[in-house]
């Protein structure tokens, strides 16, 4: 089910109104049966997969949990096995479903090049919606349980919602259980404010996604699917990708969250205006916040982080940058952007030192000028990214870069009409952005509390644009991850 569909129009209303009257206990169970259903609308058979991580998480949760607290070196040893049980089934499941073809091809291949002929091992398997973001959550509470961050749950309706609890389902945020699991276990009751600011963030994210991201789409789908796009052709597809793709991601988080603060339950931040970063760390500070603090709390950190000197430091991010490419899918140019991205964050560790007293490179209290253009500079380091990720193949991938590096002058007019939907849809609202990160949430907070007239009047203008100028219905593009 798609949040821009009727069918959740119809989905949503009747179980906000059948849980605000019900009451403590039975919101939670209407809730997990809300959300198997939600997710039942794209294939009900992969909720068995859902089920399998809970049922096993729950269990381990439990078997750690008693052997907390005890210096036993057998006891130890016994919740190791216990959280390599849950490891194994959540990555064993997402890596049948998620990589298998991936890797049998990529093997497939590598012989082929020593003259070898192999059989297709390929199998014709169906990646379940959503198996990224739900078996990094599961496998975070474990992880968390035997760490002694949290102590493990006895109620398994409350663990099973936090699993598939449906506005965070599918594309994130990535929850922790330690933030998720005490709300989802207390008592909710109703308040105005927080259904009008669930309301807004949803005006919000279907504004970014059907008037920007799906009206832009047409673009990038035509430039990337071109068999040989010219210079100007490749600059505007890679605007208008990076247009769409934080509108698309961006858009639904805001959903989710607008949905879950109706229903009192508050999900995290996801994205906090990434395209005014001046610099890569500060890029995955406020880009998909819930993976790179995934990322970064169960894969960097434990991998040594950067407490073992400069070079294992930079084999660390090299590693978490890679892997979260290739979180994202099973294809060589997510390995790619992967990749690249760890580049950027060794390039930026390598050199910010050398120019710490340059104005450009500093995140706090720089000269406008300089601070500008660290932030032009690096939302062109992100475009460039966005090339290796939108690109179909290692050959497009090649093809793109070539033609926007090397330009014909004969063909390669200005083709001024390319370039008309990013200003039409994209230009204002990152223009409305920047005047918000500029005022800061002081400010935006009087603004919204000005006469009602004047911000009815703003939401009637996003309605009246969504309703009258959005596209048809499209896809979120993280669903496929």
């Amino acid at each position: 089910m798609y949040f821009n569909s009727f069918a959740f129009c119809v989905f949503y209303p009747v179980v906000w109104s059948l849980y605000w009257l019900s009451r403590f206990r039975l919101q939670n169970l209407l809730l997990l049966a809300a959300s198997y259903l939600f997710y039942s609308f794209w294939d009900w058979r992969f909720l068995s997969l859902i089920l399998i991580s809970t049922a096993v998480d729950y269990y381990v949760g439990l078997k750690i949990g008693r052997l907390s607290g005890s210096d036993d070196p057998v006891a130890n040893r016994e919740k190791k096995r216990w959280l390599v049980v849950s490891m194994c089934t959540n990555l064993g499941i997402l890596g049948f479903f998620k990589y298998f073809n991936f890797f049998v091809e990529s093997m497939e291949t590598l012989l082929a090049l020593t003259g070898m002929e192999v059989t297709q091992l390929r199998l014709h398997i169906i990646l379940p919606v959503g198996i990224s973001f739900y078996t990094f959550q599961t496998m975070s509470y474990t992880i968390d349980v035997y760490r002694g961050i949290l102590s493990p749950t006895r109620n398994f309706l409350d663990f099973a919602l936090y699993v598939a609890y449906f506005p965070q389902l599918v594309a994130g945020p990535i929850e922790r259980a330690k933030n998720l699991l005490p709300i989802i276990s207390s008592r909710r009751t109703f308040h105005g404010q927080q259904l009008q600011e669930g309301l807004r963030l949803m005006l919000f994210g279907f504004f970014k996604k059907v008037y920007v991201a799906d009206n832009i789409a047409h673009l990038v789908d035509q430039i990337f699917s071109h068999p040989d796009p010219g210079g100007w052709q490749v600059l505007a597809g890679t605007y208008a990708f990076a247009i769409q793709i934080y509108c698309d991601f961006s858009g639904y988080t805001d959903i989710a969250r607008g949905c879950s603060k109706c229903l009192g339950i508050d999900l995290m931040l996801n994205f906090r205006n990434p395209y005014i970063a001046v610099n890569p760390s500060d890029f995955w500070r406020r880009w998909h916040i819930s993976l790179s603090t995934w990322l970064r709390d169960y894969l960097y950190i434990p991998l040594g982080g950067n407490r073992h000197g400069e070079a294992k430091t930079y084999r660390n991010l090299a590693l978490t940058m890679l892997l979260g490419g290739l979180w994202h899918g099973a294809a060589w140019n997510f390995v790619l952007w992967g990749a690249w991205h760890g580049l950027l964050l060794i390039g930026h560790r390598l050199f910010a030192p050398l120019v710490a007293g340059r104005n450009f490179l500093k995140t706090q209290k720089s000269l406008p000028v300089g601070h500008l253009l660290s932030m032009v500079l690096m939302f062109h380091l992100v475009c460039l990214g966005w090339i290796l990720f939108r690109s179909g193949s290692l050959a497009q991938i090649q093809l793109m870069l070539t033609n926007l590096i090397v330009w014909h002058p004969t063909r390669d007019a200005v083709p001024i009409q390319l370039f008309a939907p990013i200003v039409k849809f994209g230009l204002p609202l990152f223009m409305f952005e920047i005047i918000l990160y500029a005022l800061g949430q002081k400010e935006v907070r009087q603004v919204l509390m000005k006469p009602a007239v004047v911000h009815c009047a703003f939401y009637g203008v996003l309605f009246y644009l969504i309703a009258f100028y959005g596209a048809t219905a499209q896809s979120f593009i993280y669903f496929q991850f």
